[in-house]
């Protein structure tokens, strides 16, 4: 633990930040800033911002379940919509999504004509929304870098730091955590 305190030390400060949905969502939660501060994080500290998806149930009437893609297209009547719209906007924030995170900005108009990946799942109603689907582990379209299932969120954190501090830092990181990333990167 200590080699990687060394290898990045001083680098960066993380927070985090959430807002919760409205209570009918019950325990699902997506990562974003409290509208309070949201402008001060992004404009004096830019940097990542990571969008996990949600869990429950996938199939089921949704009149009566809160199945998954109900609770992910609830996303969009949050305050997180125009501050996710702020974050894709500044060039300076990458947009990270793991599992369903990016059916849920896709759902909301977010990913029209981007390169994206989703839990597979899901990867047919994210098409639909007009993302160019990729079907692969992690996709890195710049300024926004998506993972399929949970576990490819491990191999989304590695790549985002292998990004921002080097191979050094990725290698040391997955030592730690006795962890072998998989698949390639579509970049």
């Amino acid at each position: 633990m200590s080699n990687i305190k060394n290898l990045v030390a001083g680098a960066f400060a993380a927070s985090i930040v959430a807002i919760a949905l409205p209570t009918y969502a019950k325990d699902t939660y997506i990562v974003v800033a409290p509208p309070t501060y949201r402008h001060e994080v992004m404009e004096a500290r830019p940097g990542y911002v990571i969008v996990p998806g949600a869990s429950g149930p996938v199939d089921g009437d949704p009149d009566e379940v809160d199945t998954i893609p109900v609770l992910l297209a609830r996303f969009g009547e949050t305050a997180a919509l125009p501050l996710m719209r702020q974050a894709m906007a500044n060039p300076d924030v990458t947009v990270a999504t793991v599992c369903g995170g990016s059916l849920a900005l896709a759902m909301a108009g977010l990913l029209e004509g981007r390169h994206a990946v989703t839990h597979h799942l899901g990867m047919d109603v994210l098409e639909a929304t007009g993302v160019n689907v990729v079907h692969a582990r992690v996709v890195d379209d710049g300024d926004l870098v998506t993972a399929g299932g949970v576990t490819s969120g491990l191999d989304l954190a590695l790549h985002l730091l292998t990004r921002s501090y080097g191979p050094r830092v990725s290698l040391a990181v997955e030592s730690l955590f006795a962890y072998e990333r998989r698949g390639t990167v579509w970049t």
